[in-house]
């Protein structure tokens, strides 16, 4: 009995039953209808058992079908299958125990399903921290028409399931990339200046092909158009460096700074060894966390992706100088170095401009931090008394060192992009195309 539940359907019948009765006791008419009244929900009330329980097996099967792992930041698909065995149409309520880390107290989903029939659903879920996340059993509540009682069928369906960084991006990134379609996500068309080419094979012609790559005399031959493909004479290292430390646990829409960079550092990979080059990841704190040697070999970004999985901060403070000695005693060859990081403020900034100069002097350095949105929206709003005034002169103050970075890491030859955190993954790919065209690498 512990699967059975009174439908609210059964009290409001009550309730309008008793009420009869005390109407009965002084119209005696009532009292008669609340008789009848009772002897109709009772019979009722046995039909609904039966139904539900004219056997004991379960007659409800019901099938969760979650990925093996689920995305950061991104919607995730989760399918539920109904079959409905009873012979009359069936009034469901689901209630499947999602992980404790959506925090969704109220998950319900109904759906009424015909004798016979089978159904599916899909609800969302999005992830905003990585790491293991359970799935527990699935809570069925089965009622009929009448609706006086419902049973309860629990389905044992406990699955652990890993949230990687964001896969899903990268893939979407990756068939931009392959089709020359990277321009709708807002990467910016950059001509490619130097000449460091050799050639590799003839293919057909794809659009968004330069004109002046069509091979005429292939064209003859094949009826169709063709064109000559190049690749660059030698594969270039691009290592994306994450900064771990206290600064890049900042929340923005609900994910943080560093999963941010995470997501990045795994589509701007993806997209490096799309275009010949090489990808590498080195993670840094207090210690240099990880390092993954730039390689273009075809398990190399599921083991980036296992390394940024289980990257996370422990808040301390993040040792520049323990970075630049593991550079310079583990990468021996020039390489593009983005190093993803957060300055709140113009000193914060000069304490490592040191460390920036030196491996500078040894490979391309690109410093990427991070806009604070909130002082943006702070600048734009319009005080109405004196207080307000004091905010919006100090958040004007630290948006403008923002800027004093940009310009102060310039003029030391140290590239960098001050980007929105939803903007960053576009920047980063705008600004390696862009350093790539230029023969920079």
């Amino acid at each position: 009995m512990k699967h059975f539940f009174l439908d609210n359907r059964l009290y409001i019948a009550g309730s309008a039953t008793a009420f009869l009765f005390v109407l009965g006791h002084f119209y005696t008419p009532f009292y008669a209808i609340a008789k009848l009244a009772s002897i109709g929900i009772l019979a009722l009330f046995v039909i609904d058992f039966l139904l539900l329980y004219n056997r004991a097996k379960s007659r409800i099967s019901i099938r969760r079908d979650a990925p093996e792992r689920l995305s950061n930041g991104d919607v995730n698909h989760i399918r539920v299958s109904f079959k409905n065995n009873y012979p009359f149409a069936a009034r469901l309520s689901l209630i499947d125990e999602i992980p404790h880390q959506f925090q969704k107290r109220d998950f319900l989903i109904k759906r009424t399903v015909k004798a016979g029939a089978e159904h599916n659903l899909v609800y969302t879920l999005r992830p905003t921290e990585r790491g293991e996340y359970h799935f527990g059993n699935m809570n069925l509540y089965v009622s009929t028409k009448i609706g006086f009682i419902k049973r309860r069928f629990i389905y044992f369906n406990e699955k652990p399931v890993p949230v990687y960084p964001s896969f899903i991006q990268m893939r979407k990134y990756e068939l931009m990339a392959i089709s020359n379609r990277l321009t709708e996500a807002g990467v910016k068309k950059i001509r490619k200046i130097s000449t460091n080419n050799e050639f590799d094979r003839i293919r057909k012609y794809v659009t968004g092909d330069d004109f002046r790559t069509i091979n005429w005399k292939a064209t003859a031959r094949k009826s169709e158009l063709m064109v000559n493909q190049f690749q660059d004479e030698k594969a270039q290292r691009v290592y994306s460096i994450i900064d771990m430390g206290r600064s890049m646990k900042m929340p923005f829409e609900e994910l943080s700074l560093l999963d941010y960079a995470i997501n990045a550092a795994l589509v701007i990979s993806n997209i490096a060894m799309l275009k010949h080059d090489k990808a590498g990841l080195i993670t840094y704190c207090k210690t240099v966390v990880s390092i993954v040697p730039a390689e273009r070999k075809k398990m190399q970004m599921n083991t980036i992706m296992d390394v940024l999985y289980k990257a996370d901060t422990d808040f301390s403070e993040s040792n520049l100088e323990v970075l630049y000695s593991s550079v310079k005693q583990n990468l021996n060859q020039r390489s593009l170095l983005l190093l993803y990081t957060n300055f709140e403020g113009l000193s914060s900034m000069q304490r490592q401009l040191r460390y920036f100069k030196l491996l500078a002097k040894s490979h391309v350095v690109v410093v990427i931090f991070f806009e604070n949105t909130e002082l943006k929206h702070i600048t734009k709003h319009r005080p109405s008394d004196t207080e307000e005034i004091y905010i919006k002169t100090i958040a004007e103050k630290l948006a403008y060192e923002k800027k004093q970075i940009v310009y102060e890491l310039k003029k030391h030859g140290i590239y960098s992009i001050l980007t929105e955190p939803e903007l960053l993954t576009v920047n980063t790919i705008n600004k390696y195309l862009e350093m790539k065209a230029k023969g920079l690498l």
